[in-house]
């Protein structure tokens, strides 16, 4: 006889649910199935919102939006086998940019495990090396806790997913075995996971000192500063010090672009004050970025006569790529505030070397390298950076932005102006194609009064779109600016300058699909724009639609190229300018 009746009994279903509305869970972003069918009954008796999505990967991606927005875990849930494999993208993007995310799956029965049981397969396993953690529950009594705990480790330190999967035996309401008495934890008990918070004061004071005597400083800012909440401080650093700040691609808006001391964005697509900056400083500070390689270029020519000081809170960053003359393991939040104390004890702006010379030659730069591409002529189709130009400036100044991968993200980094923290939402570290409108739709979940524009490429588009449907359905109206070149245009703009335009496998064309057919049919408002003319009234007619998703087909030059470029292994003295610029470097 089940001990249902009793008021604090419960299953493992109900605990599952009970357990993140104790989180303070708002959405989960899922898509039902066998194994986790049981877990899906007590969401109707809760207050927390599903959004069913069209494919899981979507799901995924959406929790990861919702992240990105909030700073808080995004949720997501799918069922076992080949939804927990579609899931796997996301976990991989979120692991590789540091997302906090909890991913429930379900499984097949315990008894099931390990006998290639239908739509089994060992997610644990799959997800090991691209979760922060992950857990196999198998006793219903365990949930509330590994619940607890799954949000503790995916919000703290260097955040992360964490996936929790859970077989289906333990969460169905006939099985005795499934029920217990309802608890929450308080706290969690993890003696093993203890990441460090606080500099220690000796290489802290060490840091201090090569600050103040620095020539020519660059803050060389990644997404660490704001998974750390850091961006004020980061602000107050900068400003104290007259310091040069460049924001790698996971970090626009942690420092405002509009700011004089603002560079901009480094690396192999970044502008070339910035990428020219970190490469003749005498001292770059490391706050919260890993040394990706798309910013680095050749490791070994990478600011070549710079002091390092890295601060980042996992200490596994530490000297994995670039070996720092100072290590900080560290939340770049606190380590900034404690640099701030110390440095004020010292005099506040004063204790700074006066770097007023470094400062002009940067200026100088900037006047010289601007970024730069030339406008459409008569007859042309569109030049995607006058439309994201004029998309920038049609929006309020928090505006969420989204983006896929590609060139297009390239250029709405580069042309967007990024004045607020949280606003910028991409895949950095995977590069994920087709991240953009699900992850617009998470923000958007999580934040409905804000305007939230999604720029997508062609490419990007056709991998994800049927999420426009969810958006639709859930009324979560996103805005798309769809940039589409007819190209996969990142590839083809390599395979013209490293494969002697030999162009394998890299058109789509402009016609097929009918972009603006079948966002109509997913029930969007649709427009396409093939004029420059054209291009303002229609950003302006997409911002009087919030009713619904509104998609705009930007038709623009295939041909139209990226720049600045450090070709992949080069040397970041290496760079390519626009051909307008390109006899300044000679």
């Amino acid at each position: 006889m089940l001990k249902m009746s009793e008021p604090n009994r419960i299953n493992g279903a109900q605990a599952v649910i009970k357990s993140l509305e104790a989180e303070g869970v708002e959405v989960i972003f899922g898509y039902p199935g066998g194994a986790i069918l049981p877990v899906y009954d007590p969401i109707i008796d809760s207050k927390i919102r599903h959004v069913l999505v069209r494919h899981e990967q979507g799901a995924g991606h959406m929790a990861e939006g919702y992240a990105h927005a909030t700073g808080k875990p995004g949720v997501c849930m799918v069922t076992s086998g080949p939804a927990a494999t579609n899931v796997v993208t996301a976990l991989a993007d979120a692991y590789l940019d540091s997302i906090p995310m909890v991913c429930i799956t379900g499984q097949v029965a315990l008894s099931a495990i390990g006998t290639d049981a239908f739509q089994e397969c060992d997610t644990t396993g799959i997800t090991r090396s691209i979760t922060k953690h992950n857990f196999l529950v198998t006793k219903a009594e365990d949930i509330p806790r590994v619940i607890k705990e799954a949000f503790h480790i995916a919000s703290t330190g260097r955040p992360g997913p964490v996936l929790v999967d859970i077989p289906k035996n333990i969460v169905a309401a006939n099985n005795p075995d499934a029920y217990f008495d309802w608890y929450y934890p308080a706290d969690v008990s993890l003696p093993g996971y203890n990441p460090t918070l606080e500099p220690a004061p000796e290489p802290l004071a060490e840091a201090v000192q090569m600050m103040t005597e620095a020539q020519r400083p660059v803050l060389y800012v990644g997404g660490g500063v704001l998974k750390a909440r850091g961006a004020q401080a980061l602000l107050k650093l900068a400003e104290m010090g007259n310091i040069p700040v460049v924001t790698t691609l996971m970090a626009r808006g942690a420092f405002p672009d509009s700011h004089e001391l603002c560079l901009g964005m480094p690396g192999m697509h970044g502008n070339y004050t910035a990428v020219t900056a970190i490469q003749k400083s005498d001292l770059l500070i490391a706050m919260g970025s890993r040394f990706d390689d798309r910013v680095t270029g050749k490791v070994s020519s990478f600011a070549p006569d710079s002091k390092i000081i890295h601060v980042d809170i996992d200490p596994a960053e530490h000297g994995k790529i670039r070996n720092p003359d100072v290590s900080l393991v560290a939340d770049c939040k606190i380590a900034m505030e404690q640099i701030l104390a110390m440095v004020e004890k010292l005099g506040g702006a004063s204790a700074f070397k006066d770097t007023s010379a470094w400062r002009d030659q940067v200026k100088e730069w900037q006047h010289e390298f601007p970024l730069v591409y030339e406008k459409s002529e008569p007859g042309e189709y569109l030049k995607p950076q006058s439309v994201i130009e004029q998309l920038r400036d049609s929006s309020p100044a928090d505006t969420i932005v989204t983006s896929g991968v590609g060139l297009h993200q390239m250029w709405t980094s580069q042309f967007w102006k990024f004045d607020h923290p949280y606003t910028w939402i991409n895949s950095g570290g995977l590069g994920t194609m087709g991240f953009s409108i699900p992850a617009a739709i998470g923000a958007k979940a999580a934040m409905p009064d804000r305007t939230v524009w999604a720029v997508d490429g062609d490419g990007c588009f056709q991998m994800t779109a049927q999420e426009l449907i969810t958006a639709a359905v859930e009324k979560i109206p996103i805005k798309v600016a769809l940039i589409n070149n007819a190209y996969l245009g990142m590839v083809r703009q390599w395979q013209e300058l490293f494969y002697e335009e030999r162009y394998s496998e890299v058109s789509l064309g402009y016609d097929l699909p009918d972009y603006v057919k079948w966002s109509e049919a997913m029930g969007c408002a649709a427009f396409r724009v093939e004029e420059e003319k054209d291009v303002q009234a229609t950003i302006e007619k997409a911002n009087q639609i919030n009713d619904r998703p509104v998609v705009i087909e930007f038709r623009c030059v295939s041909s139209e190229k990226l720049y600045p470029m450090v070709p992949v292994g080069k040397s970041n003295d290496e760079i390519l300018v626009h051909p307008s610029q390109s006899e300044k470097l000679s």
